[in-house]
């Protein structure tokens, strides 16, 4: 998948960023220190970087302007909220900007976004006997075409960017359905169904008690 670097000074939030980025297949370093962060591009050559504004050594906006020319993907991901410096941020070539606090989730779902965007990942998922292309929105089982929903599809695009990470009933109605869906989480449970059932799935898409469904492949 893809290389990224997490430019964040606090160790915790680095080191959980990083360790979700490893559950969905990335591979990534953390940098605690602005100043550090170019010859840590230089080494690593990272597909994508996370980059806090305020950082001992080096702020972000400053880093920011000699990465762009680099074209490296850039994440701001930051505590300033203020509208100002989000512009500011965009102004400077990020490809995106985000909050704290932040879920996870998001945080995963934008990465595979700007991936995608910059076309670093491969989009097809194979395990088993089943191969996806996210591309082509087509899924084959022994080299045969299973026929899926646009719902359904989406599901299982969301539970493979996400896999091996538990993700509640509600994020998959919020982030399938949208924020506005009246229908209730049985919904979800429907089309996971259909999904073990017409992808021979049964023993991957795992059911986590009291919360969701979780995608287990190796890692």
């Amino acid at each position: 998948m893809a290389k990224i670097i997490v430019v964040e000074d606090e160790a915790a939030i680095a080191d959980l960023i990083l360790m979700n980025l490893k559950l969905v297949g990335h591979t990534g370093i953390k940098v605690g220190n602005g100043n550090d962060v170019m010859d840590s591009i230089e080494q690593y050559k990272p597909d994508l970087i996370i980059l806090d504004i305020m950082l001992p050594g080096k702020d972000g906006f400053t880093l920011m302007k000699e990465i762009e020319p680099l074209e490296i993907p850039v994440i701001f991901l930051t505590a300033k909220e203020d509208l100002t410096d989000k512009i500011t941020g965009l102004k400077l070539g990020a490809d995106d900007y985000m909050v704290k606090p932040f879920a996870i989730i998001e945080l995963v779902t934008r990465i595979e976004i700007v991936l995608k965007r910059y076309k670093v990942n491969s989009h097809t998922f194979m395990i088993d006997n089943l191969e996806v292309d996210l591309d082509a929105h087509i899924a084959t089982l022994n080299h045969e075409p299973v026929e899926l929903t646009t719902k359904e599809f989406m599901l299982l695009e969301v539970l493979i960017r996400n896999k091996n990470i538990a993700l509640s009933r509600e994020k998959l109605l919020e982030l399938i359905w949208g924020y506005d869906y009246m229908g209730e989480t049985r919904t979800v449970d429907v089309h996971i169904q259909r999904l073990r059932k017409k992808l021979c799935l049964d023993d991957k898409i795992k059911t986590v008690f009291k919360m969701g469904y979780r995608l287990e492949v190796p890692r």
